[in-house]
């Protein structure tokens, strides 16, 4: 299929720019054209992901960049960050705005206004970043707000393109491996990947060649997952915790189920 594009160019004298591309259709806005487009707004995001409080952002509606485009053929929206983060936004999401759910924005870093550093990055969120108002709507993960955009481009969903990440066809709908599947893709592919499926390249496989739940005991599964530097800590370590709030209690035994199952299916494939 065709594929959506978000270019953030590169060079450092070059002014920032998003490049859409959907199959036939091109368009391209620099910062300047975006900022001074009708539809730019002030927009007040409440406790803000990448920022932790709440934050004020010059913004332009991500559906209306899209505008024109037959976005019904498209399964998901993946957007590459430049440090690496991968994220997975379903098609549908984004859409829920038309009818009453999350809005995406597309917020813009202004030359002569930049953004604060985010807690414990070092760096701003710049120069784009997609951020949602009223996320609780549509149920909104904290992966789903990436920032520092040098990517955004419309493919199939990610089973469909790595089947190797999903679980076996037989098992039940409301098995639990089954919703840790899908908690998987929207908290964990940003940055793992599964038996070789995925973009993440910040963390390692979580299946190959071992499973953490092969070597780890649950107590120090839950411990990893909810808050990495209580096992180990170093000055590069780059994952975040997941406490309560990002992570319920019931999704974070989902993704754990799946990632038992995943190591089951691995042996039986051998």
């Amino acid at each position: 299929m065709g594929g959506l594009l978000l270019v953030v160019p590169e060079g450092r004298a070059a002014e920032p720019a998003l490049r859409i591309e959907f199959e036939s259709e091109a368009r391209s806005f620099d910062r300047a054209a975006l900022l001074a487009r009708a539809d730019a707004r002030s927009i007040l995001v409440p406790n803000d992901v990448a920022y932790r409080r709440d934050m004020r952002f010059r913004a332009v509606p991500l559906l209306a960049l899209l505008a024109d485009l037959p976005l019904e053929r498209a399964d998901t929206l993946e957007t590459r960050a430049t440090d690496g983060f991968v994220s997975q936004l379903p098609m549908a999401l984004v859409l829920k705005a038309a009818s009453g759910g999350s809005v995406p924005w597309v917020a813009i870093e202004e030359a002569g206004a930049p953004w604060p550093p985010m807690p414990g990055r070092g760096k701003s969120a710049g120069p784009f970043y997609i951020v949602w108002l009223d996320p609780g709507r549509s149920d909104v993960g904290r992966e789903q707000w990436p920032y520092a955009l040098s990517s955004l481009a419309a493919v199939d969903s990610p089973v469909r393109r790595w089947p190797r990440i999903a679980v076996d066809p037989a098992l039940p709908a409301d098995d639990l491996a089954r919703r840790g599947q899908a908690v998987f893709i929207v908290q964990c592919l940003p940055c793992h990947r599964v038996r070789g499926g995925g973009e993440g390249e910040m963390g390692p496989d979580l299946v190959e060649p071992r499973s953490p739940t092969e070597y780890m005991t649950p107590t120090g599964l839950e411990a990893q997952i909810r808050d990495p530097k209580s096992l180990r800590s170093w000055p590069s370590q780059q994952m975040p915790g997941f406490d309560e709030g990002a992570l319920p209690a019931p999704e974070l035994a989902a993704v754990i189920a799946y990632l038992r199952h995943m190591a089951d299916r691995r042996e039986a494939a051998r």
